[in-house]
């Protein structure tokens, strides 16, 4: 009956927003819960409309060598272009575009984007993009990156993959075939979020890393917070240790830099150089007539 179906489907919604909030909970419906699920359903069909109208673009943030004060590159992140909202930030589509399965079709848009306005630029610039767990797990991830590699014409060596701490867990011979596929192209592949997972250091000696990337909360604590201060120096300690080199995100402060500086981190971002540019904007620091082989790279402002 009608009613049976309305009743299912309240307790449907509990149920999930009782998953959503962990294990061994009970939760008893309200009318909220019916509202957000219109909300995200509605952001589902935006996102949609989006990806065919080729709305999601990328802009990039500068990655800054510390010991030099050198740009040696930028992680490409997405953007949302939106006709009547203007440019979203991922914070506002990024969990509805996993849940949702369509964060595959954004990111990999959003890379061949990424790549095509890169070819232009100096040869020793790389570009960082990100991956979620989703996609790592893609059994054709190499092959699709590969596809985009020949369309564009961009030098693997020049890419770097971002994949999160979470990949790791429960399947590291997966996660080391997949390197391996990725590194055979010359792709370099960077652990980010590091600290906020459960990755162990055998996980990052098993694993053939090209870097280790601290995730930026914990990054922001070096100021104020003894224990942050002894996780990023716990983090720094360990890939000295493996010669893995370090790179940390959320830099706002110079005396945050400074200590990363101290610590041994190679290389950083944030808006402490620099908030996330447009191609228009990197293309200015980079004129045509500049862009030959091995340029030296723009200092950070």
């Amino acid at each position: 009956s009608r009613e049976l179906r309305w009743l299912l489907r309240r307790a449907d919604l509990a149920m999930y927003e009782a998953k959503s909030a962990g294990r061994n909970r009970c939760v008893e419906f309200d009318e909220r819960m019916e509202v957000e699920l219109g909300k995200r359903s509605a952001l589902e069909t935006e996102i949609r409309h989006g990806i065919l109208a080729g709305e999601f673009i990328p802009h990039f943030q500068p990655i800054v060598e510390l010991a030099s004060g050198e740009v040696k590159g930028f992680e490409a992140l997405a953007r949302w272009q939106h006709p009547a909202k203007g440019l979203v930030a991922p914070a506002d589509f990024l969990e509805v575009a996993e849940t949702s399965g369509l964060i595959g079709e954004i990111s990999m848009s959003v890379m061949q984007q990424a790549l095509e306005a890169a070819r232009s630029w100096p040869a020793n610039l790389t570009i960082a993009v990100n991956l979620s767990a989703v996609q790592f797990k893609d059994p054709m991830l190499a092959q699709r990156l590969l596809r985009i590699l020949t369309v564009t014409g961009f030098p693997a060596r020049r890419l770097a993959l971002e994949i999160p701490e979470s990949c790791l867990i429960g399947g590291r011979e997966h996660a080391l075939g997949n390197i391996q596929r990725l590194q055979a192209q010359g792709i370099h592949i960077v652990i980010a979020d590091f600290g906020t997972g459960y990755a162990s250091p055998t996980h990052l000696q098993a694993l053939p890393f090209d870097r280790i990337k601290i995730d930026h909360s914990f990054v922001r604590l070096l100021e104020s917070d003894e224990q942050g201060d002894a996780l990023v120096q716990a983090i720094a300690t360990l890939g000295k240790g493996l010669s893995i080199p370090l790179s940390a995100e959320g830099i706002e402060t110079a005396a945050i830099q400074s200590k990363l500086k101290a610590l041994g981190c190679a290389d950083a971002q944030g808006w402490l150089f620099a908030k996330a540019l447009s191609p228009e904007q990197v293309d200015q620091m980079y004129p045509d007539d500049d862009c030959v082989q091995d340029q030296p790279v723009a200092k950070a402002k």
